[in-house]
């Protein structure tokens, strides 16, 4: 028991703890994990990765979606995004959609962290912040994965690049566009 006490006081509000962090202070860390997931203190978010949750007057809070993911993925290089994030561009998204995407270097694929479904998806580029120029290319990467109608959304893509930098949207579309995209971009930008 005072083994578990000293991990209990090592342990801090608010953070997150994979597996290893535990052996640092236990020699039992499975049987500790076991037993401060039971007892409450620790929630179990994905294997080998713990939250202790921070009492609210509403009860528990759930950990920072950017604090999940970096704890998961063990890197600060990142995007978290949602297609949700088209609406903004005003190019007729009208959709909302219960997705996740977290471009990253690391992990491909659908993950469960806590409660929230992640699409992860390795990409070799991605900026640190949503840009609208990256937004714009990135609707056009994943156009066939919308529930809008394709053509409409591609006018009104067509019509948006007229009112934009082009210069930044041509950066955009060579750092982050898929070879469809390029060609997609390609006329509508030839004259940067």
């Amino acid at each position: 028991m005072n083994r578990l006490r000293e991990l209990r006081a090592q342990l801090k509000e608010g953070n997150l703890y994979r597996r290893s962090d535990i052996s640092n202070w236990s020699k039992s860390p499975d049987r500790h994990l076991a037993e401060l997931v039971k007892e409450g203190m620790l929630e179990k978010v994905s294997p080998g990765l713990y939250y202790y949750p921070k009492k609210s007057i509403f009860g528990k809070t759930p950990p920072e979606e950017s604090r999940l993911v970096r704890g998961f993925l063990k890197d600060d290089r990142f995007l978290i995004t949602s297609p949700n994030a088209y609406n903004s561009l005003g190019v007729g998204t009208t959709q909302l959609y219960n997705r996740r995407v977290v471009y990253n270097h690391k992990r491909h694929g659908m993950f469960t962290l806590g409660n929230q479904q992640f699409a992860f998806r390795v990409k070799p580029h991605f900026p640190t912040k949503l840009t609208e120029e990256f937004l714009l290319v990135d609707l056009v990467n994943n156009v066939d994965s919308l529930a809008e109608d394709k053509d409409a959304l591609l006018q009104n893509v067509t019509r948006k690049v007229a009112a934009m930098d082009r210069q930044k949207l041509a950066r955009a579309v060579k750092e982050y566009g898929s070879i469809r995209t390029q060609k997609f971009f390609e006329s509508q930008l030839k004259t940067v």
